[in-house]
């Protein structure tokens, strides 16, 4: 693994919003329960060590959305909320599934001089596949945390059901090695003690 702290990698919070409780509303499935909890772990460790945060909020322009900017379901989860005075930590809103389209994320990240990046968040298969493309893509140094993400059971176009492990193991897949460094929480957490 190569999470070096003197490197100051850049944890990327993506998604984690009350809207994503809403089950029902993402398919009636998601898998990976442990994710929040690991993703908490993570966000400790970082603050602990004093590196930098970046919380990604998806503020969808469809109105009747649980992420629409109107909804209560935009707001962080109560675990992931930014620190009041941030304290080195970002917020930044976005409008599509890449945290890296219309948010200048790219430009504050080459201005603080990070080149490392571990992402954890929600949905394994949108939001957190889209940015770790292209995260891949500029040529950061890109760690997916795989019990760090989750999804949610999807419907293809032939009408079937695709579970949301199978949807989140295939994304992990494509993912791999291509565009990411696919690492666990506790790998992550044992290589920044």
């Amino acid at each position: 693994m190569d999470i070096v702290k003197s490197k100051r990698p850049a944890l990327l919070l993506i998604d984690i919003q009350k809207g994503f409780e809403d089950i029902e509303y993402w398919g009636g499935e998601r898998n990976n329960p442990d994710a929040e909890k690991n993703m908490e772990n993570l966000l400790i460790l970082w603050r602990k060590n004093n590196l930098p945060v970046f919380h990604i909020k998806h503020c969808s322009t469809e109105p009747n959305s649980p992420l629409a900017k109107s909804h209560p379901g935009n707001d962080f989860q109560d675990f992931s909320a930014p620190l009041e005075d941030l304290k080195g930590e970002h917020i930044v809103e976005k409008e599509v599934n890449s945290a890296f389209i219309g948010t200048g994320l790219k430009q504050l990240l080459e201005f603080k001089k990070i080149d490392t990046l571990v992402i954890v968040g929600l949905t394994t298969d949108h939001c957190v596949s889209t940015t770790t493309r292209m995260a891949g893509n500029f040529g950061f140094k890109t760690f997916l945390v795989e019990d760090a993400v989750a999804t949610f059971n999807k419907t293809g176009a032939n009408g079937q059901n695709y579970s949301a492990q199978l949807i989140h193991d295939t994304a992990i897949a494509s993912l791999k090695d291509e565009f990411a460094t696919i690492v666990s929480t506790a790998s992550v957490i044992e290589n920044l003690a």
